[in-house]
């Protein structure tokens, strides 16, 4: 019983690392994307998809294909998708560069946590 409260007492004066630990905890990872990073796609392409190293909450969660620094197409991830996947489908993009700038929540409910993954369209 002394351990147990001397393992709480330890946990609340240290309350500062607690929150950092459990932040870092809930970190998402992309794990593979189509497009790749600076891959170089035909302008047919029109699937997206981003997989994570865990579930993510598909109707909280956006894909925006954003070309010079605006937002040119908001997808809308499939609900039907894989737990860990966004997976979308977009017109077809004129020749330029892209970024596919994803935004996820996962579903133990933490902050949303967001990256880009630039790639080319060519003709």
């Amino acid at each position: 019983m002394m351990m147990r409260r001397q393992a709480i007492a330890t946990l609340v004066t240290s309350g500062i690392c607690v929150p950092a630990a459990l932040a870092q905890s809930q970190a998402v990872h992309v794990l593979d994307s189509t497009p790749k990073a600076h891959a170089v796609i035909g302008s047919r392409s029109s699937e997206f998809f981003v997989r994570f190293d865990r579930p993510v909450d598909h109707v909280k969660s956006r894909l925006v294909i954003v070309q010079d620094g605006k937002a040119i197409e908001t997808l809308h991830p499939r609900l039907e998708s894989a737990p860990e996947v966004l997976f979308a489908r977009a017109p077809t993009l004129p020749a330029g560069d892209y970024m596919l700038h994803w935004s996820v929540v996962t579903l133990q409910g933490a902050e949303a946590i967001a990256g880009d993954i630039p790639f080319k369209v060519a003709n």
